[in-house]
């Protein structure tokens, strides 16, 4: 029996800016068996629905500067917690996760809640998880927004920079491979321009009261597809070959301080059509984590793009 832990409800109260309702699925895994994710889910989808895809360390705290205004402009504001992270199910053993099987769970969330007409906006792992979505099902997808993250497939480095993953990125997986305890909130300060309030950084901390609900945040770092025989590199290519057709609107938000993904914003660019039917946008004074340090104009940025989606 596979050994899936739940955070208690109590790590989650009194969050700062956070004061969503909880609303869970369940998603199936042949291995694992019934695994409960958590998302937000706030407004009505009089034009569509915005599908908020977090990364790693993180959860969908980190798009609260976002929700409220994606539903006041009158799309669907849905942010999941990717199995292992936030609210959701949280399997024990590092060996449950692969890439593969964070894409399938992210598949089946969208079809339980046949999520159609979606703007797909994504972070860091939200990239290689959400974009390999689209590719699966585009009819589904009316638009994108990027914002620091990207999708890798062993081909030649990006523009501007010798290699990927190149000294930021190797040493971060060598550190997840090897350790078995991960400090959250300071892996999100560490790469803030300005490190925030103890009170935000203890909500990203919430979700993980020791070191066993853990396995999802250390293994993710090591599934990134760094080299040509990564598992996930032939499925990446046959996602970038759909993207090399996607003309529907392709918008990127990165940061100006985050070089672990600054060369992709070109890549997403000069590859994908509809890129040219969008803004692309350098966001100042902002980290990795560009909704949490810049939400407010992040959340500006993405309704003005929503405003030219709707019909």
């Amino acid at each position: 029996m596979a050994d899936i832990l739940r955070t208690p409800d109590e790590r989650f109260a009194g969050l700062p800016g956070f004061a969503f309702a909880p609303h869970y699925l369940e998603v199936r895994d042949a291995a694992l068996g019934p695994l409960r994710m958590h998302y937000v889910d706030e407004g009505e989808a009089v034009h569509g629905t915005v599908l908020m895809l977090h990364g790693e360390p993180s959860w969908s705290f980190l798009y609260r500067k976002l929700i409220g205004p994606v539903a006041a402009a009158g799309w669907r504001a849905v942010a999941p917690d990717h199995v292992g992270f936030g609210r959701s199910d949280k399997p024990a053993d590092r060996g449950a996760f692969s890439y593969d099987g964070l894409v399938g769970w992210m598949r089946q969330f969208v079809e339980r809640l046949d999520l159609r007409r979606i703007v797909l906006v994504c972070q860091d792992w939200g990239g290689p998880i959400g974009l390999r979505l689209l590719s699966e099902m585009p009819e589904r997808f009316a638009g994108v927004l990027a914002a620091n993250t990207l999708l890798p497939n062993a081909e030649p480095p990006p523009r501007g920079i010798e290699e990927w993953p190149g000294p930021i990125v190797r040493p971060w997986i060598e550190l997840c491979r090897t350790s078995d305890d991960l400090a959250i909130g300071e892996i999100v300060a560490a790469t803030c321009v300005e490190r925030p309030d103890p009170a935000v950084l203890a909500a990203y901390d919430a979700p993980f009261p020791d070191a066993r609900h853990k396995a999802a945040a250390l293994a993710i770092t090591t599934l990134i597809p760094a080299d040509p025989e990564s598992p996930g590199i032939a499925e990446n290519r046959a996602a970038w070959d759909m993207l090399e057709r996607f003309d529907r609107p392709f918008a990127t938000a990165f940061s100006d301080a985050d070089p672990s993904t600054a060369p992709w914003q070109a890549v997403f660019r000069a590859r994908i059509p509809g890129a040219a039917k969008a803004p692309h946008l350098r966001i100042e004074r902002a980290g990795h984590f560009v909704q949490e340090e810049q939400g407010e104009a992040l959340a500006a940025a993405l309704v003005d793009f929503l405003c030219g989606l709707e019909d």
